[in-house]
């Protein structure tokens, strides 16, 4: 990577640019992740590159709501594998759940590099190789899947856009949890709970809301799944968002 100053007013930006372009180079994320993290970079700008009070909401209604899945998956794919391996394989630890990579242009060889690439960092079970099953109504590669993983897993957590997969799991009657920073997404709209927030900040975040809320038992954890409705929260999310375009076009 080159040496980027972390005076530099774009730091974060630009460190998470190189990060995808490194991970590119070596494999891990397909060149039209560059454009995905283009268009996320985007709205990372307009919601402020922090996480909102809503998002931060949505990211602690996923904890409960992770907590109490009896089979949780977080699904990887390339760019998630190069900007966030670690945290993921953190938060699955937090909850006993399991990761699984899901490519869109997979290839064994990929699949096999992102593999290595969590077991690297610590991860001791990573799914996705096998592809033994098969997403009811997907034609396409992000159709395949583990019999162990994703398709027998109860929630499922999706980081970064992915509309038609994320409603051929709810078909499948899964809980989705997704996280996408526009708001505007396919992926989003479906989901049951979207978080609109920067995988980066996102996965640490629902890892620090699960160490706090596994001290609460099940009933109030419920309560707190219970109260939230995703069609009304991407609703103050486009409000949010609104304002901070008045504000930035003063």
């Amino acid at each position: 990577m080159i040496n980027i100053p972390k005076s530099h007013p774009r730091y974060n930006s630009l460190k998470q640019r190189e990060m995808i372009s490194t991970a590119m180079s070596a494999g891990i994320v397909h060149e039209t992740g560059l454009i995905a993290h283009g268009r996320g970079e985007a709205f990372d700008y307009l919601i402020g590159e922090k996480t909102p009070i809503i998002s931060n909401d949505a990211e602690k209604v996923s904890a409960a709501k992770l907590i109490l899945s009896k089979k949780p998956v977080i699904s990887i794919n390339g760019n998630v594998a190069a900007l966030v391996p670690k945290q993921c394989i953190k938060l699955a630890e937090s909850i006993n759940g399991q990761l699984e990579i899901n490519l869109f242009h997979r290839t064994l060889n990929r699949i096999q590099k992102i593999e290595k690439l969590l077991k690297k960092q610590g991860a001791k079970k990573v799914y996705g190789l096998t592809g033994d099953a098969q997403i009811p109504g997907l034609d396409h590669n992000r159709g395949i899947c583990d019999k162990q993983g994703i398709f027998s897993a109860e929630v499922i957590l999706v980081p970064l856009e992915d509309g038609d997969r994320c409603q051929a799991l709810k078909n499948m009657g899964k809980t989705v949890i997704a996280i996408d920073l526009n708001p505007l997404s396919r992926t989003a709209k479906t989901a049951d709970i979207t978080i609109v927030d920067n995988v980066i900040r996102a996965i640490p975040n629902i890892t620090q809301h699960i160490l706090k809320l596994k001290k609460m038992d099940n009933i109030k954890l419920a309560a707190i799944i219970n109260s939230w409705n995703n069609k009304e929260k991407l609703n103050e999310i486009y409000h949010f968002l609104s304002k901070r375009l008045n504000y930035m076009c003063r």
